[in-house]
């Protein structure tokens, strides 16, 4: 049975920069670069025959670069592979502060890794569920098990949206628009939305196209996601501004959230506010940019 939602720490992840893990110099490159989160890639930003020269080297980013703030995530290869397990024992010693899996389709492919760090961290001492989990949400059996593996484990922070596996694990064809993934996309942020989880979009190809990567995260910011994966450095900067609240916005917010409270104290439930009704979905909604903009360090 599905655990019942708990809630999550406020971590900001606006941007969730990878790295290929065999790179010491970019990764170190990202130690200097605005993203919330680095995640150090032993998957697909690894040939086969560099698996075990990346988990050196992510091992040695992990013990002898400094991260600043930035959070430090190593992503896996699948745990239907024989790679997994490799990639965990090499870099557990290195205390990331959590892995992301990909290609999750099941609450098992989590558990399983809740397990090994379990026991993982009862042997470095570590606290209980100290190692966070973020899952890749990126094939069609993932997409069906969505309920089941939001609540699969509490250490679960976030559900990341892999848009490109997707269309082709269905056989659709990529377009700009994205209408083949619109469903999925849609069920990835209410599973995350109803399990108190961190939505993350998908990554966005075109490298050049700065303004279509702006616009994309406006109208994955809209649908209720919080970050977006970023695959070049030139699109941190990017992510972080549409993922972050404008002073305008969390002026509005502290004005609404102080005006519910004086209506509140008076007596009053739902009250007008600029010619609005305002009602407590609308405060809700005021309290989630203030909560945005803290945690982003802007409020």
């Amino acid at each position: 049975m599905p655990q019942e939602p708990q809630p999550k720490r406020p971590t900001a992840r606006r941007s969730l920069l990878f790295m290929p893990g065999d790179s010491l110099r970019k990764i170190e490159k990202a130690t200097t670069l605005p993203a919330d989160s680095v995640i150090m890639d032993l998957e697909d930003g690894v040939a086969r025959s560099r698996k075990d020269a990346a988990r050196t080297t992510v091992a040695q980013a992990l013990t002898t670069l400094d991260f600043g703030g930035r959070e430090r995530l190593v992503r896996i290869n699948p745990v239907s592979t024989p790679f997994s397990r490799a990639d965990l024992d090499a870099t557990i010693a290195a205390r990331p502060d959590g892995y992301v899996i990909p290609k999750v389709e099941s609450a098992e492919d989590l558990q399983s890794v809740d397990r090994y760090l379990d026991e993982a961290e009862r042997a470095n001492g570590r606290p209980r569920d100290s190692l966070r989990l973020l899952a890749i949400i990126e094939t069609a059996r993932g997409v069906m098990n969505l309920a089941a593996i939001a609540g699969a484990s509490p250490r679960l922070d976030a559900l990341m949206f892999g848009a490109e596996d997707l269309a082709g694990d269905m056989g659709a064809t990529r377009t700009r628009a994205g209408w083949e993934v619109f469903y999925a996309r849609s069920a990835v942020a209410i599973a995350a939305a109803a399990y108190r989880l961190q939505a993350i979009d998908t990554v966005f190809i075109d490298l050049t196209d700065l303004d279509g990567l702006a616009e994309e995260c406006r109208f994955a910011r809209q649908m209720g996601y919080i970050g977006k994966m970023a695959i070049h450095p030139r699109q941190v900067p990017v992510i972080n501004a549409a993922f972050s609240p404008t002073p305008e916005e969390i002026a509005q917010a502290r004005r609404l959230v102080v005006a519910h409270d004086e209506q509140q104290a008076g007596g009053a439930g739902v009250f007008e506010l600029d010619g609005k009704m305002i009602d407590m979905p609308m405060v809700r909604a005021a309290m989630r940019v203030l909560d945005r903009a803290r945690a982003a360090g802007i409020e």
